[in-house]
């Protein structure tokens, strides 16, 4: 799947250290092609760390991945001289992923923040690495990464694995749109291949970057969705003449949901000066799917800024082990990599975009219904002759209930890995690939959303609208025209879609009402 590209890069540099990387930084860098380079403080502490790391394997101490083998074979001692090999034998024994490709911009997102993870200084790499892994992406090196086989503990380690091998010329990478070996892809580029050393393949591979990289890019599009739900609830609201007082202030401040008031607030700007909203003098109240937008999609917007949370403090985490820290003189083996925090971010981002669809999809119901819509069924004239937008409900039903499925919880599944050594795992991304399946069904679901809303609008008049809701009709109407009769209609429903999906519509009405926190 493709992911829409709807940030605008600088086309600045972006300097890493390891701390101060945001969600949209990752937007920038996997979307549009921002550079990125290490700050200089950043190098002295992994010259630090490594100069720490060289020191201790001269004196042959015992250190987990380094002199002694790895997972269940911990307790092997490893010579120095076996040492190097033992890193090139890791890389090739765990790139063992199967499956599609990552797209690309999943992989630079992956890129980018194993970089980051790196310039911390904790991991006993050599300046050598990061600089090649910064070249790597900067010149547009696409390490081929099977998206299956991450149990999500002691990292993303199976696909980790593939970005290590094309460093150094093994495996796969495209260039340029082209797949080719990994050696091929770096001579392209102008690189050489990579050789590790002590600790080096390790720290490529132990590491949260798979599914934080999926998570980052999935959640940039879910705050698109977010917004784009707003319009078309709002435009829904309009042709079903909604009673105003459910958004009223009044009511949000005595619940006191920072998303509810937000929601609440977006939803009477786009309406403003709207002539069909409380217009029906006989209605007292509105079904769920109308009245509860502010609680519902409130919900939601406070789910994302948790996940967003959550995703900003792992991309700026040190994720690997062991971790090495100079100024202590310590050398400490934990479980930084275990993806837990972010697998269940990553759930409840599924959980929380789902239920936006699983609404829109009754509000969809209630306009195509002349029961509830008091409008023509399924909105065409000459019904019987022409069955209108019967079957685009079904799509928009099918769709929330594949959603109902995809939502079980990832991250409360384990399964014992490297003979019960590693006994709990996060499949953090499981996690995070599903809940970018169940945004992509949202942006359909959203779609159709728009196209039956402005269909229905229509027999109400666009001329009464909102500010907000206008610009969105118009621009709508400027790809799909007033169904009079029965069309193909997969056509008319892709276009609403992409109108959704690459932030048009959500563009549309921000150059008028912001629509942002």
């Amino acid at each position: 799947m493709d992911l829409i590209k709807y940030y605008t890069g600088t086309g600045n540099t972006l300097q890493l250290n390891g701390q101060n990387l945001s969600v949209e930084d990752v937007g920038r860098v996997a979307r549009h092609y921002v550079p990125v380079s290490i700050e200089p403080d950043a190098l002295k502490k992994i010259e630090k760390s490594r100069a720490m790391l060289k020191d201790l394997v001269e004196r042959e101490a015992v250190i987990y991945g380094i002199t002694t083998g790895f997972g269940r074979f911990s307790e092997v001692s490893i010579s120095r001289e076996d040492s190097i090999q033992m890193q090139k034998n890791l890389i090739a024994s765990h790139a063992a992923a199967v499956g599609e490709p990552l797209p690309e911009e999943v992989v630079r997102a992956v890129l980018l923040l194993r970089i980051n993870a790196l310039a911390s200084g904790c991991s006993g790499i050599r300046p050598a690495l990061i600089e090649h892994l910064v070249e790597v992406l900067n010149r547009g090196v696409i390490p081929v990464i099977p998206e299956q086989g991450s149990l999500g503990a002691s990292g993303d380690l199976a696909p980790l694995s593939h970005l290590a091998l094309a460093m150094t010329g093994e495996g796969e990478a495209f260039y340029q749109g082209e797949r080719m070996s990994g050696a091929e892809a770096l001579a392209a580029a102008g690189l050489e291949p990579l050789t590790l050393l002590e600790k080096e393949g390790l720290a490529l591979i132990n590491g949260t970057q798979i599914m934080t990289a999926i998570g980052c890019l999935a959640y940039l599009d879910a705050e698109n969705m977010f917004k784009a739900t707003l319009v078309t609830a709002a435009l829904v609201l309009e042709a079903q003449q909604a009673v105003p007082d459910a958004f009223d202030p009044l009511i949000a401040s005595v619940r006191n949901y920072s998303g509810h008031k937000y929601t609440a607030e977006k939803i009477r700007s786009l309406v403003k000066d709207s002539t069909l909203i409380g217009s029906n003098s006989r209605k007292v109240q509105d079904a769920y799917s109308l009245r509860c937008i502010p609680q519902v999609h409130g919900a939601t917007a406070n789910t994302l800024d948790y996940v967003r949370g959550i995703l900003e403090v792992e991309i700026n985490s040190v994720n690997d082990n062991p971790l090495l820290f100079p100024d202590e003189n310590r050398v400490l083996s934990g479980g930084n990599f275990h993806g837990q925090p972010v697998a269940q971010a990553l759930d409840f981002l599924a959980i929380a975009v789902a239920e936006l669809g699983s609404i829109a999809e009754r509000r969809i119901e209630r306009l195509v219904n002349p029961t509830l819509s008091g409008l023509p069924p399924f909105l065409i004239e000459e019904g019987g002759l022409n069955s209108g937008l019967m079957i685009a409900q079904y799509t928009a039903a099918s769709l929330v209930s594949e959603n109902k499925g995809l939502c079980h919880p990832s991250s409360v599944d384990s399964i014992p890995s490297s003979a019960n050594q590693e006994d709990h795992v996060s499949m953090g991304t499981t996690a995070a690939r599903k809940s970018r399946r169940v945004i992509e069904n949202l942006a359909q679901i959203i779609g159709i959303e728009l196209f039956v809303a402005c269909q229905a609008i229509d027999f109400q008049g666009p001329e009464y609208l909102g500010r907000g809701t206008l610009l969105a009709y118009n621009r709508l109407r400027e790809e799909v025209d007033f169904l009079d009769k029965d069309r193909i209609l997969y056509p008319l429903i892709d276009k609403a879609v992409e109108l959704v999906k690459g932030g048009g519509l959500v563009e549309a009405v921000e150059r008028e009402i912001n629509l942002s926190k």
